[in-house]
């Protein structure tokens, strides 16, 4: 996993398309608790419907991403990280990144 800046992620996306067969990409779909679309919600349809054009044969869908975060922090603390640590916000994304693909996954057998 890496953490890429939004601005450089079609790109970076590009060049490991180039290198990588993949057959799909998940995006983690944010959320409220109750399940109404938080703030960020727009900015990833945005990102979907870019990615779509650049990319029209590979398939992308969402995956709700509620709580990844917790998890995410509560993985750091049982993996004996500190504090500096758990505050580092690259971290916590590859970390939820991970949890939203392992459940995906899951959720698919």
């Amino acid at each position: 996993m890496a953490t890429v800046s939004t601005s450089q992620l079609l790109n970076w996306l590009q060049q490991y398309f180039d290198k990588e067969q993949v057959e799909l990409v998940v995006v983690g779909e944010p959320r409220q608790n109750d399940g109404t679309p938080s703030e960020n919600y727009a900015r990833v349809q945005q990102f979907i419907g870019s990615f779509e054009k650049k990319f029209p044969l590979i398939p992308i869908t969402t995956y709700d991403e509620r709580f990844t975060s917790v998890l995410a922090h509560q993985a750091m603390i049982d993996g004996g990280l500190k504090k500096k640590a758990r505050q580092n916000k690259a971290l916590v994304d590859e970390i939820s990144a991970t949890i939203i693909l392992q459940d995906f996954l899951q959720q698919r057998k």
